[in-house]
């Protein structure tokens, strides 16, 4: 059989401090359980956050930026009106090499 001192070890000290032990543990799981949720609840609402934001952008390049087609036509326009004025300047340089030939 289990002597005295033996019991009495047990009784009280051993059986206080496993018992202090699982409160902490117990206590600590139900911690960090209410914190995992947590952060899921804010990762959630970050998420949200984020989508929403992504879908204003989108909705804004597409109301602000413009379309290949509308480049095109703008691009069509620029190049014809570089080349007038390139026909411009030549019938001007050929008129100026006339003059300069006429001097000489």
């Amino acid at each position: 059989m289990l002597s005295d001192d033996l019991m009495w070890w047990i009784t009280v000290v051993d059986l206080p401090a496993l018992s202090a032990l699982f409160w902490m543990i117990w206590r600590t799981r139900n911690e960090s359980k209410e914190e995992t949720e947590k952060l899921h609840k804010t990762l959630d609402v970050r998420c949200d956050q984020l989508r929403d934001a992504l879908a204003a952008f989108k909705l804004e390049v597409a109301k602000t930026y413009a379309s290949q087609k509308d480049l095109r036509a703008l691009e069509g326009r620029l190049v014809s009106h570089l080349l007038r004025i390139e026909s411009k300047l030549d019938v001007t340089a050929i008129k100026a090499a006339e003059l300069q030939g006429g001097k000489e």
